[in-house]
């Protein structure tokens, strides 16, 4: 049995990758791929009680490092539970988030570095990395106002301020520069039958599959 493919969907505030992951794992479904859908911080049981845990204080509780130790903490419950078990069964995963949040958000946003960011993972996931990391990015602007109307108990991070925004938006772009074998950029600044036609004709590519009719 083939082993399951990784997929991750990262990107700032309102980048849409909730939506795009579900219709995602619709369009595995045409080319009788079965893939189930997951998000970080969570994922089973036991990463969501650790991200309950994380966002119980407000923005600015915790400190950065901590912050991350909580958000790896959580990472490897994920993995060990969820994502490597289905991977091993030949399940694709398609992820909201994964280490690439923290690498920009924590690393290049909060200052920690990704150099930190990677060597904390290392711990956590060894070489382990996904197959394929779709990066919705959208500019700023778009993105909060989208999100101006949903705010919740997940809005520490879109309460900051556009210069933080901005410095996240660079901070994934930089990542996607140095690993181009891994990332697709895709432009998320669209309606959502755009962007989701932007990524069937990526994963086309990079798995070798028909495009969608």
């Amino acid at each position: 049995m083939k082993p399951g493919k990784f997929i991750t969907l990262e990107g700032g505030e309102g980048a849409g990758k909730s939506t795009q992951v579900r219709h995602l794992v619709a369009h595995l479904a045409q080319f009788g791929i079965k893939a189930i859908t997951t998000r970080e911080v969570g994922g089973p049981p036991s990463a969501e009680e650790i991200r309950t845990l994380w966002l119980s204080k407000e923005a600015g509780h915790w400190d950065p490092l901590t912050e991350v130790l909580l958000i790896m903490a959580a990472r490897r419950e994920h993995l060990v539970r969820t994502v490597w078990p289905a991977l091993a069964c030949g399940i694709w995963v398609v992820s909201d988030r994964f280490v690439d949040s923290t690498r920009a958000y924590q690393g290049v946003g909060l200052d920690l570095g990704v150099e930190k960011i990677d060597a904390i993972y290392a711990q956590v996931a060894g070489d382990f990395w996904p197959d394929l990391t779709l990066l919705l990015d959208v500019p700023v602007e778009i993105g909060m106002q989208r999100v101006a109307s949903r705010r919740g108990p997940d809005d520490r991070y879109e309460q900051l301020e556009r210069a933080f925004h901005e410095k996240l938006r660079q901070g994934f772009l930089g990542l996607a520069g140095k690993e181009p074998q891994r990332f697709a950029v895709v432009d998320a600044g669209g309606d959502q039958a755009a962007v989701s036609g932007a990524i069937e004709q990526v994963i086309a590519k990079r798995f070798g599959f028909p495009d969608a009719q």
